[in-house]
């Protein structure tokens, strides 16, 4: 399967190599997905070693639930030391994605090895379910690093997976990869190897807690991430690309409390704007995750306060550069625009996220990302 943190996991990705989401409802699906979605199942029925066809009769009485039930399983284990079971397809297996394609199981375990070696994958299943008489799709999320590279970049891929039967032998005969971020999903697709270049620029994101997010979805514009919850010291701001507060917020942590205890740095810094005009302003500090309400000293000023963030589903712009003022409120309107014509519900307002000290940072490797919480989401 061809294919980072401010409130859940970013999953900063999790420690083991791979996991099941399993039957995960966030909400409404954009109508360009839906379409999509159509023309990529007509594409993989063409492609597919398998007619669907074929009347029952001449097959072996395929259990497709079981199937459904095995991949729950057995994918997981896609890029771990377990590995998946290469009893279940068949020898002559055709693989495709937009940039790479097999057509034995040998090649399939080799493309799986290579990933592997070459970009230490994080594999996450959101869902299987079957879609055809003999065909079963899947919707996953892979995030991987490039290890030849010195600043080792993050590759996010999102996408379904759809997967041949072939009736006779009740293994998987087709497996076929379709990104969400882009439009052309054939083999060799332009817009696939361009969409992989360029996840490989620079971003300079320090070594330091993050909120933890899951990424569900990377569309061409944007990514749509589960955020889980999160405790945050906050103050009064002037902009989104302001400090305004900044030395109020760390100074809580760095001991200006009820207790003068000192309180691990965290990243990124937030400013949140909670009205249209995006003019009514915090200041945002996360605290660490191991830190809960009651065990917190009480600020020293009136003017901070401390509060817990829910979490929730957030599309998010990531952008590198300085962030200033009108360069965030662009950001925020195209990412707004992207996500109604997606047909989705973008709550009021919007967070800055800067994960850089912009003294110490070059602004072409800077981390910045403009955030809109949603009102709802599904991967269905």
């Amino acid at each position: 399967m061809a294919t980072t943190q401010l409130s859940l996991q970013i999953l900063r990705p999790l420690p083991a190599a791979s996991q099941t989401c399993g039957r995960q409802r966030y909400g409404c699906q954009s109508r360009n997905s839906a379409i999509r979605t159509r023309k990529n199942l007509k594409w993989a029925l063409r492609l597919s070693l398998v007619d669907q066809n074929q009347p029952q009769s001449q097959s072996r009485g395929v259990d497709v639930k079981q199937l459904v039930d095995f991949l729950y399983d057995d994918l997981p284990h896609l890029f771990d030391d377990q590995g998946i079971d290469r009893t279940a397809y068949d020898e002559r297996v055709k693989f495709r994605d937009p940039i790479t394609k097999h057509d034995s199981i040998s090649g399939y375990l080799f493309n799986i090895a290579l990933l592997k070696n070459l970009f230490r994958p994080q594999f996450f299943l959101h869902w299987v379910k079957q879609t055809g008489t003999y065909e079963i799709t899947t919707r996953w999320t892979m995030v991987m690093k490039f290890m030849l590279l010195p600043w080792k970049p993050e590759l996010v891929f999102t996408g379904t997976s759809i997967m041949g039967i072939n009736p006779q032998t009740g293994k998987f005969s087709s497996h076929l990869d379709f990104w969400d971020s882009i439009e052309n999903n054939n083999y060799l697709s332009l817009e696939g190897l361009w969409n992989v270049v360029k996840q490989l620029r620079i971003y300079k994101t320090p070594d330091l807690e993050t909120p933890r997010y899951q990424i569900l979805k990377r569309t061409a514009n944007y990514e749509v991430r589960k955020y889980s919850p999160f405790i945050v010291v906050e103050a009064n701001g002037d902009k989104l690309s302001g400090s305004t507060g900044f030395n109020d917020v760390t100074g809580y942590i760095f001991g200006k409390n009820s207790t003068m205890e000192k309180i691990p740095m965290t990243t990124p810094v937030f400013t949140q704007a909670n009205d249209a005009g995006l003019s009514k302003v915090s200041i945002q500090i996360v605290l660490p995750l191991e830190k809960d309400l009651s065990s917190l000293p009480n600020p020293n000023q009136e003017t901070i306060s401390i509060r817990k963030v829910e979490g929730g589903i957030a599309a998010v712009d990531k952008f590198s550069g300085k962030p200033t003022e009108a360069i965030v409120c662009q950001k925020e309107k195209a990412l707004r625009s992207c996500l109604l014509k997606d047909g989705l519900k973008p709550k009021m307002g919007c967070l800055l996220a800067r994960y850089n000290d912009p003294g110490r940072t070059w602004e072409f490797i800077m981390r910045n990302e403009v955030l809109i919480w949603l009102e709802e989401f599904s991967l269905e």
